[in-house]
Parts: structure tokens; C-alpha cells; sequence
């Protein structure tokens, strides 16, 4: 646990991937602490949040939730038994937390989903068994109490920031904003495309990049990496980086069509791990589907008895 100005408490949880830990907050409110986010449920998480809540001088009496990813919500009932605390989340978020850790189909649409975007069957099972290690490592609990960005929890602003997750929700406070995967340094958050997404996640992501800058935070804590001094520079650094990898997604369309996989491998390398190379394929297709929107690649789809089969793009003639 370290001390942070204000007050707050970062409480940092390893993570068995890159990159390789979580920080989760502690924010001091009137009746004792909320703690934003809990980490990966880990087979030692109750343990160690045992640990950390000992030296509170006072009680976790809400947990908040910024986004349904398992390195954020994953040991949720482990905290909540510790604590009795109640556990509130964007109304967004919650629902695709169902959607994706609330039943077994999830996998199936998955997979379906590389498939129409050009990943061969053998590259599929391989991203999704990556994906599917982390489900022994959630523990939600059912029915948190909904929020919507623009509430107020605890004297906390609850400020939308979709593109890395559609309903993920960050707070401020006296220029300060808990930024969870929103802003994140030296690292990009990753913003990718996927099934029963928004249909422009980078499109969402520069909206709320932009609106950080109107709102002009002073500090910026992160749910990884290190905290940041100058959050609406850093936006700023994320907005040209998203511009030069749109140029880049640009540059390798041509006339033919490609998929989304076949335009990853231009764009992140050959040498890809499973894991590695799922959120490429995810992260490509969200700039593709910006460059459609911009009017700077066009869309194609492949049919077979009327339904989509596979989809591909071209560059803007």
C-alpha cells in the first residue's frame, strides 16, 4: 500500500500477465473508504486483501467498480465478504459483465466473431483458450447498485470514459481523477472492436480523450503503470498516437480486400503470443472501423444465405 496526496491509498495487486500488476484505490470519504476496483481473484486474493485492510483506520464502505475487465473486477466477492461493503457499477458495465463472465455461450460468440474477421479455426482456438484461462479468476457478485456517469459517489464525479471499455466510468475530485484504464503511462490502453461492443470504440475513446481535456485534472492515477502529473498532456500524447496508428491501418489497405487479422500483422509484427495477438486483431479492427467512419476505408461483406460469413476492407478510392 502507498500514500498518495489527499489521502488516497494505492494498493497495488500482482497480475500473472503483463503487465503484471493492478492499482487499485482507496479513496477516504465521511464513513471510512472507497475502494475503487479489487484485482484479479487470484487463489490468494482474500489473503491479501485481508493484509491490506487491517492497517485501514477505518472501514471499506463501498467498493466501486470502473470496468467489467477481470484485472479490475475479478476478486469483487472476495473483498465484499471482507468488508460488507456495497459494491456499486456503471449500469453499462455491469450488463456486460453478465453478457461476458455470466454464462458459458460467451466463448462460441467469440469465437464466431474471429472467424468472421479472417482468424483461421486453429489461430481461434488459441485466443480463445487465452482468454478463457481468466474465468476461474472472477468473482462478481450478482446485482450491484447501478450508476451513471455524471452521479456523484461519496462527493466523487462518476465520469464516462468508454473506448477501452464501453461503460467503464472514472472519477474526479478537486482535479484529481481516477483514471483506471482510461490513461495509463508509458503504456496505450488497449482499445479494441469486439462483439456486442459500441460499434466505434476508438471513435468514443478520442471523444473522452478530449473531454479530459476540457475537464483538465491536475494528477492522474491509472489502474497500471506510474501515476501521471500532467494528465491532459498525456491525453494529448494518446490522441497522436491513435492519429499515426490510423495512418498506419491507412497505409496497409489497398485495393484488395484484407481482414482484420490479415491487417494486424502489418501493424503489431508476426511474432505475436495468443494473448498478444487476440487484442491485436481487436485493437486493428477498432481503427478500421474509424477509418470507415472517416470515410478513408470502406467495409465489405461476404454472405451465404443471407447471412455474414466474413468481412473485409479496402482503402477509400
Amino acid at each position: 500500500m502507498d500514500e498518495l496526496p489527499g489521502g488516497i491509498r494505492r494498493v497495488t495487486m500482482p497480475l500473472p500477465t503483463r503487465p503484471g500488476h493492478v492499482h487499485c484505490y482507496l479513496l477516504p470519504v465521511e464513513d471510512g473508504f472507497v475502494l475503487v476496483d479489487t484485482g484479479l481473484g487470484i487463489p490468494d486474493a482474500g489473503e491479501r486483501w485481508a493484509a491490506e485492510l487491517d492497517v485501514l483506520p477505518a472501514p471499506v464502505s463501498t467498493i466501486f467498480l470502473t470496468h467489467f475487465h477481470p484485472d479490475h473486477l475479478g476478486a469483487t466477492q472476495d473483498v465484499r465478504e471482507l468488508t460488507a461493503a456495497r459494491v456499486v457499477q456503471g449500469s453499462v458495465d455491469a450488463g456486460q459483465a453478465v453478457l461476458v463472465w455470466g454464462s458459458d455461450g460467451w466463448s462460441e460468440v467469440l469465437a464466431g466473431w474471429f472467424h468472421l474477421n479472417g482468424v483461421p479455426e486453429a489461430v481461434t482456438d488459441e485466443l480463445i483458450g487465452q482468454g478463457a484461462l481468466y474465468r476461474p479468476f472472477i468473482r462478481m457478485v450478482p446485482d450491484p447498485e447501478p450508476v451513471e456517469g455524471g452521479a456523484f459517489l461519496d462527493g466523487w464525479e462518476l465520469v464516462a470514459a468508454p473506448g477501452h471499455a464501453d461503460g467503464q466510468l472514472t472519477l474526479l475530485r478537486d482535479g484529481i481523477l481516477i483514471a483506471a484504464d482510461h490513461l495509463l503511462q508509458p503504456i496505450s490502453p488497449s482499445v479494441g472492436l469486439w462483439p456486442e461492443s459500441r460499434p466505434d470504440p476508438l471513435g468514443d475513446y478520442l471523444d473522452a480523450l478530449r473531454r479530459t481535456i476540457d475537464l483538465a485534472p491536475h494528477a492522474a492515477y491509472g489502474g497500471h503503470g506510474e501515476p501521471m502529473a500532467d494528465p491532459v498532456g498525456r491525453a494529448q500524447e494518446l490522441i497522436e498516437h491513435h492519429a499515426e496508428r490510423l495512418r498506419q491501418t491507412a497505409a496497409a489497405l489497398g485495393p484488395e480486400p484484407r481482414t482484420g487479422f490479415e491487417v494486424s500483422f502489418p501493424l503489431f509484427g508476426e511474432s505475436l503470443q495468443p494473448a498478444a495477438r487476440r487484442f491485436a486483431v481487436a485493437e486493428t479492427l477498432s481503427h478500421l472501423a474509424r477509418l470507415v467512419v472517416e470515410g478513408r476505408a470502406h467495409r465489405h461483406e461476404t454472405t451465404l444465405d443471407g447471412d455474414i460469413v466474413g468481412v473485409s476492407y479496402t482503402a477509400a478510392q
